[in-house]
């Protein structure tokens, strides 16, 4: 959940430039659309504000993903050529082989810190969820202090509106003497409530004119939108840019209303129509409550109105299809750009996979990871053809912790700071957790043992711009490091997903980069964890501890046959256990399974 707010927060900057792009548009655009077009034009901002509360990511690929015909592989028995099988006795020496050293780092702060932040937003919406219930306690008096309406002269009155909406199933009206504006109130079972006093003081032209109004709010399912308006305050409390967009919509909203009265009755009745919401304005008060819609409004909501009945003019057909065109290519274009609202799928914490143009199984081998959470993706060549266990796990981008010294060393080896024949450093004599770590390097020991003081060296003489520069040829992840070169491949700013460590893994083996081939070579024959007769097994694991807990287990790497390559990448989390060491085992049980190396 603590990350879940710092994605909301993150959100909530691109909801206020899409509220900014929406008012924009409407002003811009204000000649040609009706007032009934800009209303609706406002809808767009409660799917934006719901966005970041989907339960699942959404982008452009999943979004269509109905066009892709995914297979479903629930056995792992379809393998494809298959390695020498090794004795137990040589997996276990393999297993022994595979080291899985890593540093605790501490969270204390930045999870101190979402948690308050979490804390902050959710006391806030229980504030203002107390606020509308005490409104609707007030709605709830209304509603039991109101009588069936008697009044003949009105009941004829609004019987003859209902015919001239066409409205076959009447809504109910009461009156009430605790109002001093006619409301609709309701969503499922909406009623209208008139004043007591306006009935008695009654004039039949204004009161057509009120239950005119009053109605075509019902025909608008207005009551609805008032209740996701609602919602939003609620939810978007904080938020100023959601305060003011949704009091433009309770302007835009009676505008509509307005303009769909003047649409249906004579020219000659708009200055009667108009005068009335004078008149009306004068002597009665505004009733603000939530779920309740009326023909009131403050002072510059009834000159914007009365502005609108002035200029109003009927809408052609040829209008009418122009407002509906500019509607639908407006509604496409922010339905087009919502995804990036996702919690899930924000450009720096989700890859954007395009599966429409894969080979795609997706795997069910839920078993083999057990408790863990995670992913595994398998790509093979030959086939150009993708294995993939939970394809939502596989585009999050996580840390790569040691998984990240591949490219480190093909970094190093580049830049000339170590060669393929002269690799060493010398150990300073600092103490290490590990003892392996307290003593000389070269590039085999350093990547076999993962040695931090090794690869922080290297990046030391580089400096953040080369070591940036780097990540940004190569599309690592995320391509973010922290300001601190020490353990940025851990510390949660460089970021990288399953999905993008088999692709990267592949531009290695295949020396898509166009660097050294003797370095790539060297840094492969680094991470070689096996050899048969028949291929070779390369591989680097990686955890993370944070707070002394092991909470993100990674194995990446391939298996390189003579006339085939497979490459993998394994991830697991979890609030403890969760070592690269697991996560090595769990992808030898799958490629075993897989008949790809036993």
């Amino acid at each position: 959940m603590s990350n879940w707010i710092i994605h909301f927060l993150i959100s909530n900057i691109f909801i206020c430039i899409f509220t900014l792009v929406i008012i924009g548009t409407k002003k811009l655009l204000k000649k040609y659309l009706s007032a009934t077009t800009q209303y609706h034009l406002c809808f767009l901002l409660f799917l934006l504000l719901a966005v970041p509360f989907f339960p699942v990511q959404i982008h452009g690929s999943q979004l269509f993903s109905w066009l892709h015909f995914f297979q479903t592989d629930s056995g792992l028995n379809s393998g494809t050529d298959t390695l020498s099988e090794l004795t137990s006795n040589t997996q276990n020496i393999l297993l022994n082989q595979v080291n899985d050293f890593s540093v605790s780092i501490s969270s204390q702060f930045s999870g101190g810190l979402n948690t308050i932040l979490f804390l902050i937003w959710i006391t806030g919406v229980m504030i203002m969820s107390v606020l509308t219930l005490h409104s609707l306690n007030y709605v709830r008096s209304i509603k039991r202090s109101a009588l069936p309406l008697q009044n003949q002269q009105v009941k004829t009155i609004y019987y003859n509106c209902l015919k001239e909406l066409k409205i076959s199933h009447p809504v109910s009206v009461y009156s009430t003497a605790f109002l001093k504006s006619p409301v609709l109130i309701g969503i499922i079972h909406p009623r209208i409530y008139i004043p007591i006093h306006l009935i008695s003081e009654l004039n039949p032209d204004d009161m057509r004119f009120i239950l005119l109004h009053e109605l075509q709010h019902y025909r608008h399912k207005d009551t609805f939108i008032g209740f996701l308006m609602v919602i939003s305050n609620i939810l978007y409390w904080f938020n100023p840019f959601v305060w003011y967009t949704l009091k433009e919509i309770l302007c835009d909203r009676e505008i509509a209303c307005d303009s769909a009265v003047l649409q249906m009755i004579s020219a000659d009745e708009y200055q009667a129509y108009g005068t009335t919401l004078i008149n009306f304005a004068e002597k009665i008060s505004s009733f603000s409550s939530p779920l309740a819609v009326g023909m009131s409004g403050n002072f510059r909501q009834m000159k914007r109105r009365i502005l609108n009945i002035a200029v109003f003019r009927k809408e052609t057909l040829y209008q009418k299809m122009r407002a509906l065109i500019i509607y639908l290519v407006i509604s496409a274009v922010f339905i087009g750009c919502t995804p990036i609202l996702s919690v899930d799928a924000s450009t720096q914490s989700v890859y954007h996979f395009s599966d429409t143009d894969k080979n795609i199984s997706l795997l069910d081998i839920s078993e083999t990871f057990g408790t863990y959470d995670g992913s595994f993706v398998l790509y093979d060549n030959n086939l150009d053809f993708w294995k993939i266990y939970d394809l939502e796990e596989a585009t999050k981008r996580i840390p790569p912790e040691s998984t990240y010294k591949i490219y480190d060393a093909l970094l190093g080896l580049e830049s000339g700071i170590i060669t393929p024949e002269h690799s060493s450093m010398t150990w300073n004599g600092d103490a290490f957790p590990f003892p392996s770590w307290e003593a000389d390097q070269d590039l085999n020991s350093a990547m076999q043992n993962s040695v931090n003081w090794y690869f922080q060296a290297i990046d030391s003489q580089l400096g953040i711009n080369r070591v940036q520069e780097f990540l940004n040829k190569i599309e690592y992840g995320n391509q973010t490091t922290s300001s601190n070169l020490d353990l940025y491949w851990s510390d949660f700013s460089l970021k990288i997903s399953p999905l993008e460590q088999v692709t990267l893994l592949k531009k290695f083996n295949t020396n898509e980069f166009h660097l050294n081939f003797q370095n790539v070579f060297s840094v492969k024959n680094a991470i070689k964890i096996a050899s048969t007769p028949n291929g070779n097994f390369y591989g680097k694991t990686g955890t993370g501890r944070v707070n002394g807990q092991d909470i993100n287990g990674w194995f990446i790497g391939y298996v390189e046959t003579s006339d085939n390559s497979y490459y993998f990448a394994t991830n697991i989390q979890s609030d403890s256990n969760a070592t690269g060491k697991k996560a090595f085992e769990i992808t030898s049980d799958i490629l075993k399974k897989l008949h790809i190396w036993n």
